[in-house]
């Protein structure tokens, strides 16, 4: 039989359903080769030669295929239909040729849905390997290889702290660091606008907005303060108003063209909340289903065959009046396409989401939006009536506009419309019906309710004239019939994981399959955070983003980094060969590298203050130095580096004023750096901050006494607000509450890794409040011990979900342990990743998980689960297999971006 290898068990199982019993499908488990994380992996000096190395775990993969090829030597690689499809099955070809006899027949089938047809269909046109796309991918690979391998060290040497740098990475953590350092330098500018609640003669009611005064068009910021708008409100509310103008127009909406790698993961984001990388895998998954067709694509196109399905789907399901004419073409504004052309599709347009047979809920949710967008690409416009009203005074003086729309026919909207990441501004008003010349009435009372809301602001009001009343961010006038609103210029909005991959697309940064790893891995590095889904720089992140801005600006430069992107694709396209880009490359950045050997530490912690100044020492309220030392007044303060690693602001001073505050502190606090709060029995109770964060210690570090006592400050406390009382508070526990009524032992109140507790013998029972831990009772101490001990029975026996029989027999369970969910099977217990809900977790995922903690570590006792059970959990082992202590280095130059 003909070997076929594909990457993942899941894709082999479902392509040897298709196939039949004529051919045996085989998994690779995805690259069964890399770089090893060594210097010389990539050698410069030997015209660029690379020396790869078979992964251990991937040895019994090719030992597999190797032993079906002496049965027969007909090789078929069917791995994905992209790049990295392509290099996978090269490096197949490459670690198998030993095995293969003279003359042996060796095949490419690419296929962008796992459906029978389309398998079948590839089987019958094979191809050579694409050597072009291969050497795009070699040239990539040894790019990143050099980029990660050779910048990460200076990282290391030259700015303690930093953990690695890569050719994409860095310039996308450049663009969320940019935007930051634009919204701290964004000064807001003050408008107000001026609103009136109109009548018609039949009673119904409208709201317009002031555009001209005295005859003149307003702009933006005419009106820039309280006086001038309760000027122009005076204006409005002393005359008699007149419909002067009404003109409907017709308008349209087109639907948005099918889902490409990006727009699925902005959509996604937008109205699922998924992260890219959480996104990427459901996708997977449906590929692997064969619900979806290749989800790694920058193309919009459909197959022919698809447009009409879809089509019949839409004249089956809504109706003649909802299909155009003609079908929709859509073609890629992309300048550098990627090779799988066709767009995210349903393989089955008829499968909609509620007859689909998924059981995780993540996978049915994103399902539900690629068919909704791909049906509704097909379908009519929609059309409606945009409706504007002008409306002035007899003298000229005041003009007022109304607008509004009137959805006249929903088309492709009754399935489908996309997410906004901000406010478009859309009027979808209703207008009642309206006639020129009509008079137009102001209506009493209309802004009472808003008034009564700003009204309750905790800010002070603008001064109101004469017939009229204020409320902070609002004039109104004494009838309520008209009102002035104002407004602040809003900074550029920080980054989402949507917007930024929309951003990196438009400036040509990284590719569809590297959208998602390159976001996640600046969040793995501690770069950046994430608040409410939101991106926002760490202080490592800035550090790391001015040090190679400074002395690295070329490679953290966007239209370089675009530029190079074209490059590769040139290369993928036969037009460029892979070695001179990379001698070119080479060239430049080695000189750039050997810059930097001179530089000392200093010198670069000199150059990275003072372009962060404006961060790190932000104007003083009292108008003084902002450098100068709170503490002693006479040092000023710098950047330094800890022993430990990462960095901090100190006083120049040190060490007779030992005054030191981390960078920044969380949303714009003021950062609170070490005091001394008092003393207390001849020693200093001081605060401090480590890399931990604010604690309190009593005295200094001594020889004989070198850690003093120390506690950390509680979650919740403010650092600014403590003061020696809280902190010999927090110096003497644990606090003893006394011997329990049963048995004597000491009931003892602390705070502890999981927060406030108390303590009976070796049971601990968690407390609500830490203020508790200061005032708790014996009779309270006991109950809540007893409260615990009575839950945890309980909970022992009361699982979160039952996900079934395990293939090898026994029952698969959700529970909630001490260290959060996690899935048991046996003695195994598997910890949920954090992406991962307990109530949304399959029986899928969960044998992916539970294989993966058996390979890891198997217990003594437990079954190890069979080939079945992997069989069942349909996944590449490396995408389970822990990272274990790798190095930086290594970690960055297998990133890939």
């Amino acid at each position: 039989m003909p070997v076929v290898v594909v990457e993942s068990p899941a894709k082999a199982k479902t392509i040897e359903k298709y196939l039949g019993g004529d051919y045996r499908v085989l998994a690779s488990f995805g690259h069964v080769r890399d770089l090893p994380p060594k210097d010389g992996s990539v050698d410069p000096d030997q015209d660029f030669d690379m020396k790869w190395e078979v992964a251990s775990d991937s040895k019994k993969h090719l030992k597999a295929i190797r032993d079906a090829l002496k049965e027969d030597q007909n090789l078929i690689l069917a791995t994905d239909p992209d790049r990295e499809g392509e290099a996978i099955s090269w490096h197949l070809l490459e670690a198998l040729a030993p095995a293969l006899k003279k003359g042996s027949a060796v095949n490419r089938v690419t296929f962008n849905a796992i459906t029978k047809n389309a398998v079948t269909e590839a089987m019958a046109q094979p191809r050579q390997i694409d050597q072009a796309l291969v050497d795009a991918y070699l040239a990539r690979r040894a790019l990143d290889y050099l980029v990660g391998f050779n910048l990460s060290p200076v990282l290391w040497r030259k700015l303690p702290g930093a953990k690695s740098a890569g050719r994409v990475q860095s310039v996308c953590l450049r663009l969320i660091v940019d935007r930051e350092m634009e919204i701290e330098a964004f000064k807001a500018r003050e408008y107000w606008s001026v609103h009136a609640r109109l009548a018609t003669p039949g009673g119904d009611e409208y709201d317009a907005q002031l555009v001209s005064l005295a005859g003149s068009k307003l702009e933006r910021f005419d009106l820039a303060d309280a006086e001038r708008a309760a000027m122009a409100v005076s204006a409005v509310a002393s005359r008699e108003l007149r419909v002067t103008g009404v003109s409907a127009k017709p308008a349209s909406r087109n639907p948005w063209p099918p889902f490409m790698t990006s727009t699925l993961q902005q959509e996604a984001s937008r109205k699922l909340g998924m992260g890219a990388k959480a996104c990427m895998s459901a996708a997977q998954r449906l590929y692997e289903a064969g619900l979806i067709t290749y989800m790694r694509t920058d193309g919009i196109d459909m197959a022919p065959e698809a447009v009409m399905a879809a089509r019949d789907a839409i004249r089956a399901r809504f109706g003649e009046q909802y299909l155009p004419k003609s079908p929709r073409m859509y073609k890629n504004k992309a300048k550098n396409a990627q090779e799988a052309h066709e767009c995210i599709r349903p393989t089955d347009m008829m499968l909609s989401t509620d007859r689909l047979k998924v059981g995780a809920d993540d996978q049915r949710k994103l399902y539900d939006l690629i068919w909704k967008r791909t049906i509704a690409s097909q379908m009519e416009a929609a059309r409606m009536e945009r409706t504007t009203v002008e409306i002035a005074s007899p003298d000229g003086q005041v003009g007022l506009r109304a607008t509004g729309q009137v959805m006249l026919f929903d088309g492709f909207l009754r399935v489908y419309d996309q997410g906004r990441d901000d406010d478009e501004g859309e009027d979808s008003a209703r207008l009642p019906a309206i006639a020129q010349g009509e008079p137009a009435t102001l209506v009493a009372q209309a802004f009472e309710a808003e008034f009564a809301r700003a009204r309750d602001k905790e800010t002070t009001p603008p001064e109101a004239p004469k017939g009229q009343r204020a409320a902070p961010g609002l004039l109104m006038s004494d009838a309520a019939a008209v009102a002035a609103r104002q407004h602040f210029t809003q900074p550029p909005p920080r980054y989402t994981e949507a917007t930024l991959v929309k951003r990196m697309e438009e400036l040509g940064i990284g590719r569809p399959s590297t959208y998602a790893s390159i976001v996640t891995t600046i969040q793995d590095r501690e770069y950046v955070r994430k608040d409410k889904n939101r991106l926002i720089p760490e202080d490592k992140g800035r550090l790391v983003t001015t040090f190679l801005v400074k002395y690295f600006p070329r490679y953290v430069s966007y239209d370089f980094t675009a530029d190079l992107e074209n490059e590769l694709d040139e290369i993928s396209a036969g037009d460029l060969m892979w070695r001179d880009v990379l001698g070119r490359f080479w060239k430049d950045f080695s000189k750039a590298l050997e810059g930097t050997s001179e530089l000392r530490i200093s010198e670069v912690l000199d150059s990275i203050d003072e372009a962060l100044a404006p961060h790190l020492y932000p104007p003083r309220a009292d108008g003084g130095d902002p450098r100068e030392c709170p503490l002693c007044g006479k040092g000023r303060l710098n950047l330094k580096t800890a022993r430990s690693g990462g960095a901090f602001i100190g006083c120049s001073n040190y060490p007779e004023c030992r005054y030191t505050r981390p960078l920044s502190a969380p949303d714009g606090e003021e950062p609170v750096g070490d005091r001394i709060l008092g003393h207390d029995a001849g020693e200093e109770i001081s605060l401090k901050t480590g890399r931990f964060g604010p604690y309190v210690q009593r005295g200094e570090a001594t020889a004989e006494n070198p850690k003093p006592p120390r506690a950390s400050i509680p979650k919740g406390w403010d650092p600014a607000q403590l003061d020696l009382e809280k902190a010999l508070q927090l110096l003497s526990l644990p606090r003893p509450v006394g011997p329990h009524p049963e048995d004597g032992a000491l009931i003892e109140a602390g705070i502890g890794r999981y927060g406030p507790y108390v303590k009976h013998g070796a049971k601990y029972a968690n407390l609500p409040e830490v203020d508790e831990v200061f005032t708790i009772g014996m009779n309270r101490a006991v109950e809540v011990l007893a409260a615990k001990q009575t839950r945890g029975r309980a909970a022992a026996a009361a699982p979160l979900k039952e996900l079934g029989e395990h293939p090898d027999g026994g029952a698969i369970q959700v529970m909630n342990g001490r260290y959060g969910p996690y899935v048991k099977w046996e003695k195994i217990n598997a910890t949920l990743p954090r992406d991962m809900s307990p109530e949304d977790i399959s029986t899928e995922q969960a044998l992916e998980l539970i294989a993966a903690k058996a390979a890891k570590s198997p217990r003594k006792g437990a079954k190890k689960p069979a080939a079945k059970a992997a069989k069942a959990a349909g996944t590449k082992k490396p995408a389970v297999k822990a990272a274990g202590k790798k190095t930086a280095a290594k970690a960055e130059a297998k990133a890939g971006e």
